[in-house]
């Protein structure tokens, strides 16, 4: 499959941010733990590249744990503070507020220098689709969410959000990226969910993500599936069906409604903690 998908929206999501760029002082990426590198939009680091950084490695309860401790000093590597979380229960979130302060303390110390005390900071919240932006920001924000309209930036798409005195958050939608230029990313963010599953072939999908598992991962699908692992993905795939009795019409084996459930299993973490790129593939 050659992966690609850029809806108009996202390009009016891009020029959203080119506008409201000026009025930020940090840029927080959500990024999937599982795909650091691949779940990034490139063109945020052109577009943030005078702008404090912060990273939020979420869905962190789907990761490999080793992983997730590696990527954060990866990222660390590279000058940009990165913080794992978990938007749905909310672990790790109460950590954020120090982050910012850690990420914006040449800018906090050059207000009190300037004897600007009680300015907050605004950063722009940004991450491409499905990595679970807005599950964040409305942990993040809880109770305390209150859109302020008394700036620029308040527009149907894109809202400002304080959540307390020292911080204002500008939440954009989401934007993959025009082309990929490696389709490793591409079928990495396929897996994860991040492109619409009906422009894919998630037979293609599912034998892919068996490769990589069983060469990654070994025994993960035999424990899961009760089988025996083979060096065929489609003989894999074909043994989990049977262990599902997942069948078709005429006790045909049904290998698309196997590779749709597969899938999601994946994609909910029912198959374990799984990474799918590791540090040292890849460059901020």
């Amino acid at each position: 499959m050659n992966y690609q998908w850029y809806p108009g929206h996202m390009m009016k999501a891009k020029r959203m941010m080119l506008e409201n760029i000026k009025l930020i002082d940090l840029i927080i990426e959500v990024v999937d733990a599982r795909i650091p590198l691949s779940s990034r939009n490139p063109e945020i680091d052109e577009l943030g590249k005078n702008k404090s950084r912060l990273v939020l490695l979420n869905k962190s309860d789907l990761a490999d744990r080793k992983y997730n401790k590696l990527w954060m000093e990866y990222f660390k590597s590279k000058g940009i503070l990165a913080v794992e979380i978990n938007s749905k229960s909310g672990a790790g979130i109460k950590s954020i507020q120090g982050a910012v302060e850690e990420s914006c303390k040449e800018k906090i110390e050059r207000d009190r220098k300037r004897g600007i005390l009680n300015r907050p900071v605004r950063a722009m919240v940004v991450g491409i689709p499905n990595v679970g932006k807005s599950t964040f920001i409305n942990s993040f924000a809880g109770k305390a969410c209150a859109k302020t309209g008394n700036k620029p930036g308040v527009t149907k798409g894109k809202q400002w959000i304080r959540l307390n005195k020292n911080l204002e958050l500008l939440d954009t939608p989401g934007i993959l990226w025009p082309k990929f230029e490696d389709q490793a990313v591409g079928l990495k963010l396929a897996f994860i969910g991040s492109m619409n599953d009906e422009v894919l072939h998630l037979d293609e999908l599912a034998l892919d993500l068996i490769t990589f598992l069983t060469k990654n991962y070994p025994g993960l699908l035999e424990k899961r599936f009760e089988i025996t692992e083979s060096e065929e993905s489609l003989e894999n795939l074909k043994a989990i069906c049977e262990n599902r009795h997942c069948y078709g019409k005429g006790e045909s084996l049904d290998l698309m409604k196997m590779s749709s459930v597969l899938l999601d299993e994946f994609r909910n973490g029912k198959l374990g903690y799984i990474t799918l790129e590791f540090p040292e593939e890849g460059n901020l």
